[in-house]
């Protein structure tokens, strides 16, 4: 080889040598490492103390004890010492595009905004069961990417509401083909004022769903629904048993399928609270992200009283005993539980603060907060079947919330958040 060739091939070899190292470092430096915490995990397995989770690509690449785990050179490390962390929170029933009294979920933009909401509180996950337009599809289709920076969305298409099983089954298809991640029913004769679809209508709905390899979500109300629908192959119960306490045989069929139960409290609370001014409407928590417009309109002496005036209110009000005490008795005996609040469905159902009052309502149930955590987690990602989020372990996306103070310790902490993180990329808040 001449001198001049040998002279070019080492400076090749010399420049990518150095922009290889260039690279290394610029990796290193894109690398987060929070060391300090003590980590609840969502696997159910003990708390980490003092523990370290590394972040690249906006997954993590390795969690566990400070003492085991070493940050990378270069990494941007992120003391957590004193603060407790948990993954991103899921709410397995909430809605995106009526907030404010109207549809936000025409544009992506409007979409985002709401998920961006969301993320602000912690819920770094939404599963939206019905009413989302196609801008959600496109939300939800860009959201596999490591600069995400809101709320993910897994959604259900058009709710299913057909009169015949030959009508049900071409609803589901039509629904099917908007590549929808679950299927949604209403079965619920809205306390006596409406018609509930019928069994032969409903059966059909969730086999062709089946078919279409979808799980089914249901909306009810009554014990009796709530045990055919199981015995049916409904896969989601979307709401609590509310008209009467929970029996054994009813037990015995969702563990049977080890159906997820998502209780929706603060569902049947929003349908009354506002019969007067609630008490976390002057929660700095609250205050911080709720609607002036909205809160003005309930704080209307009409509007007051008409809601304490309404049949339908007070009902709900009255049932919602009932729905919490199902609830402890359902997961003392081990159904799967999973947190979620029907939030957004109305404007009065307030996006993201709802998913704490929820989790409160949920330890005044009688639920410990390791259990509560876990159904808002891991048992929620799990019974779901969300992949790549729910638990902090090596693989999954770094969706991750950051608490002054331990929610393990008392349910209410969650609302000292320090920050969240979505795929390692923190949340302004």
């Amino acid at each position: 080889m001449a001198a001049s060739g040998r002279r070019g091939f080492r400076t090749r070899i010399l420049a990518g040598l150095c922009w290889g190292l260039i690279q290394a470092g610029t990796a290193a430096a894109d690398t987060k490492v929070f060391t300090g915490a003590r980590i609840f995990d969502g696997t159910g397995k003990p708390v980490i103390e003092n523990g370290t989770i590394v972040v690249q690509d906006g997954k993590i690449t390795a969690i566990g004890p400070a003492r085991k785990v070493k940050a990378p050179k270069g990494a941007q490390t992120i003391d957590v010492r004193g603060k407790t962390i948990t993954p991103g929170l899921i709410n397995t029933h909430g809605h995106v595009s009526d907030v404010e009294g109207r549809r936000t979920g025409a544009t992506e933009e409007g979409v985002t905004r709401q998920l961006a909401l969301f993320s602000r509180y912690g819920i770094t996950t939404v599963v939206s069961l019905g009413g989302e337009e196609p801008a959600a599809f496109s939300v939800r289709d860009a959201q596999t990417t490591a600069s995400l920076n809101r709320a993910r969305i897994y959604l259900a298409g058009a709710v299913i509401a057909a009169k015949t099983p030959e009508e049900g089954r071409q609803m589901v298809d039509k629904t099917a083909d908007t590549k929808p991640d679950f299927i949604k029913i209403r079965v619920d004769d809205n306390l006596g004022a409406s018609r509930k679809i019928p069994p032969d209508v409903y059966r059909a709905v969730i086999e062709r769903s089946h078919q279409r390899g979808l799980s089914l979500a249901v909306h009810f109300f009554y014990l009796d629904d709530a045990k055919d629908l199981v015995r049916s192959g409904a896969d989601i119960l979307a709401h609590s048993v509310r008209d009467k306490p929970v029996d054994d045989e009813f037990i015995s069929l969702v563990k049977k399928r080890n159906i997820p139960y998502c209780p929706t409290l603060t569902r049947e609370l929003s349908t009354f609270v506002y019969e007067d001014i609630p008490a976390f409407f002057t929660d700095p928590f609250f205050l911080r992200e709720a609607s002036p417009q909205v809160m003005a309109v309930l704080k209307e002496p009409a509007r007051q009283q008409a809601m304490r005036n309404n049949k339908a209110s007070q009902a709900y009000k009255a049932a919602l005993p009932t729905a919490k005490s199902n609830l402890k008795k359902l997961s003392d005996a081990g159904v799967p539980i999973v947190m979620g609040t029907d939030s957004g469905a109305t404007a009065a159902r307030f996006e993201g603060y709802f998913e704490h009052l929820e989790m409160q309502m949920m330890a005044d149930s009688g639920l410990s907060p390791e259990t509560i955590l876990m159904s808002a987690t891991g048992a929620a990602a799990k019974a779901l079947k969300l992949n790549g989020i729910g638990t902090l372990e090596k693989g999954k996306w770094a969706d991750i919330v950051i608490y002054d103070k331990s929610p393990l310790e008392d349910i209410g902490n969650t609302r000292s958040i320090a920050a969240v993180y979505v795929a390692g990329n923190e949340v302004k808040r």
